[in-house]
């Protein structure tokens, strides 16, 4: 019948919705925070008001993790859980690496800070966007950050995300490579070099058609954190910005092609 051709023509469009995603990038580098200041509060307001901490979605504006509120118990010398984003404060996000684990950097007086636990060259290395943590993955470059209903198990999409960077050294390295909900991938978009120690960069992406990405996959720098490593390329992260995470549409798209096949049962039946 028609009608269950259009029902399932619409479900089809939902389902390759993000084939079709055109990305806006925003990028910028230099020596200290003020020289990508404005790209990063451009970014923001492109994503919209910044929301509340709380469980479940707004369905519009933009979450951030700026690691400062994480608890001691949480933060180095001691690992981050993967899921404090999402369970202890609900933003909607969740993090793991291929490595040994996730950190976010001391604060003074409790551990040394900027990964100094780790190597005590670091602090000379990096520097915080906003003071005064930063966050890595240990054991590998790779850091894996997956979207949800904050506060639930609900697989979500986002319509951008960005991050902070500290001492980018090389072009062509650090890098973000975001992915769709059938997990194909977006695009691998490359983070802009600052030469020198502690300096700063930024890239953004957000996707005009809306809310697309499910998993975004940041390569930070080519070297791993670990005593004794002062090698080029190391990168540490700081402030994640995002849209606010959305649910899927697998839920409506499977009604949709429920209401279909109704509808095609239905009407081979009223031709019998």
């Amino acid at each position: 019948m028609r009608i269950s051709r259009i029902v399932l023509g619409a479900a089809l469009a939902c389902a390759a919705a993000g084939v079709h995603a055109v990305p806006v990038v925003l990028s910028a580098a230099g020596p200290n925070a003020a020289a990508i200041q404005a790209t990063v509060d451009a970014f923001r307001a492109s994503l919209g008001a910044l929301n509340p901490n709380v469980v479940g979605s707004f369905g519009s504006g933009r979450r951030e993790i700026n690691w400062d509120g994480v608890p001691n118990a949480f933060s180095a010398p001691n690992n981050l859980p993967g899921n404090f984003f999402n369970a202890n404060s609900p933003r909607g996000v969740e993090l793991s690496t291929p490595g040994t684990g996730l950190q976010v950097s001391a604060n003074a007086g409790v551990a040394p800070v900027e990964f100094g636990n780790i190597d005590a060259n670091y602090p000379d290395i990096f520097a915080p966007f906003s003071a005064q943590r930063l966050f890595t993955a240990l054991g590998s470059n790779i850091t894996d950050v997956r979207f949800f209903t904050p506060g639930s198990a609900n697989a979500s999409l986002t319509n951008g995300f960005g991050v902070v960077f500290s001492d980018v050294d090389l072009a062509g390295t650090t890098a973000i490579e975001f992915f769709d909900a059938t997990d194909q991938s977006l695009g691998n978009f490359f983070v802009p070099q600052a030469l020198g120690n502690e300096t700063f960069s930024f890239l953004g992406v957000r996707f005009s058609e809306g809310s697309v990405i499910s998993r975004a996959r940041i390569t930070s720098g080519n070297q791993v954190l670990a005593p004794g490593n002062t090698l080029t390329d190391l990168v540490v992260m700081d402030d994640f910005i995002y849209g606010e995470p959305i649910p899927e549409p697998s839920t409506l798209l499977l009604l949709m092609l429920a209401m279909a096949a109704a509808l095609d049962v239905r009407g081979r039946r009223s031709l019998s």
